[in-house]
């Protein structure tokens, strides 16, 4: 099974995405202080001699758990260039084409032989064309038109950005934490 939970910290803020072993560690030791979401991931244990009945845990997509306070939980990871492609939705931002992963690059807008910085707000996916027109110069230079303005996405859009196989409650969760110019972010 390769089902993914939410965890929160206990305010509700998104810490990581973790796997059924770790969620039934937290259920176990009563450590999910509550959830989101409609059960929908179920696993069973084995039988009670006792009983004879079978263990069932059941757990919801989203859930809160015990502990501190997470300090990191607004800092988003490094930029990386799945995550850049997935947050440009595997557009050139160029051309406006539709690219495989593997067809894209990462273009600096303004680029790093003038000074640029490899960071979320100066980098947007482009196809090898676009990129290798463009060249080291800026979009004004190389006359050509940005489609699309980039941002660094908040902790709620990195997670949504780094799972493939989000359930529908845990994206209703995370949207809510999208920022305004990212509404339409699935």
């Amino acid at each position: 099974m390769n089902a993914q939970l939410l965890k929160l910290d206990k305010a509700g803020r998104p810490i990581n995405w973790i796997g059924i072993q770790e969620a039934a560690t937290l259920y176990v030791k009563d450590a999910v202080l509550w959830t989101f979401g409609n059960p929908e991931i179920v696993i069973h244990g084995g039988i009670n001699r006792q009983t004879q009945m079978q263990s069932r845990l059941k757990f919801a997509p989203v859930i809160a758990v015990e502990g501190k306070l997470h300090k990191d939980a607004a800092r988003v990871p490094h930029l990386t260039n799945s995550l850049l492609f997935a947050r440009d939705h595997n557009l050139c931002m160029y051309c406006g084409e539709k690219f495989a992963r593997s067809q894209l690059t990462r273009d600096h807008i303004y680029p790093k032989g003038l000074g640029g910085r490899d960071s979320w707000e100066n980098c947007v996916s482009a196809c090898r064309s676009c990129n290798n027109r463009k060249g080291c110069r800026t979009p004004e230079q190389a006359g050509m038109k940005l489609l699309a303005i980039p941002y660094k996405p908040n902790k709620f859009e990195y997670l949504a950005l780094s799972n493939r196989n989000i359930l529908a409650d845990q994206m209703a969760f995370l949207e809510k934490g999208f920022s305004k110019r990212n509404r339409q972010f699935s």
